[in-house]
């Protein structure tokens, strides 16, 4: 199986471009309060002109629903990440798109046992309590051992060192990374992301060797 690769937290047209033009399946954009918020105008100027077959990826945490709406229409988005306390009608709501709903483990929080029909996936995400995304934090992989076979995404403190190690563990659907790849907040290393989706790809023919 090829994993997807999602690239998030894009704030610059040059790293659009070159997270694209070196591979990558999805870009997050995040519309919510974090370091790497983008406005919608923004987002649709760096995002302009993208190869076929490259998702766009809008990051939402506990939105309301017509605003989330009005920007995935305006930003002609394929995917909205809910990166909040989000319920599955809310997900239901927005089955005009893939829904990617982000869990996060750790601090005693689950797994969920199933995968709701709301969602196009899962994205299992550290838990941290100051804020909602992982914060480049790593979480017990062997905690998504149960979703095995699954449609989920990874993230949380994934980098081109440890990605091999990630997927060797878990066999996701795709992975997610954005401090991993980057020089400074919002800011990506190309050569970092080259190095990422290097480490995914060689683990990917690993697999189909095995």
């Amino acid at each position: 199986m090829t994993t997807k690769i999602k690239i998030c937290g894009l704030t610059r047209r040059e790293d659009v471009l070159a997270a694209a033009e070196l591979g990558a399946d999805l870009l997050g954009f995040v519309f919510a309060e974090s370091p790497r918020r983008v406005s919608p105008e923004r987002m649709v100027e760096i995002s302009a002109g993208l190869p076929d077959g490259v998702l766009k990826v809008g990051v939402f945490v506990d939105a309301p629903l017509v605003k989330v709406k009005e920007i995935a229409a305006f930003c002609a988005l394929d995917v909205l990440q809910l990166h909040g306390a989000e319920s599955s009608d809310y997900g239901r709501a927005l089955n005009a798109y893939k829904v990617l709903k982000v869990f996060r483990l750790g601090g005693g929080h689950k797994l969920p046992e199933t995968s709701s029909s709301s969602y196009w996936a899962a994205l299992f995400d550290t838990w941290l309590p100051e804020i909602a995304g992982g914060g480049g934090k790593v979480f017990d992989w062997r905690l998504v051992a149960p979703w095995s076979g699954k449609r989920f995404f990874l993230a949380g403190g994934l980098t081109p060192e440890n990605i091999g190690e990630a997927l060797a563990l878990t066999r996701p659907f795709g992975v997610d990374v954005s401090s991993g790849v980057e020089s400074s907040p919002g800011i990506k290393d190309a050569t970092k992301i080259r190095k990422f989706i290097a480490a995914v790809r060689k683990a990917d023919k690993g697999d189909e060797d095995e």
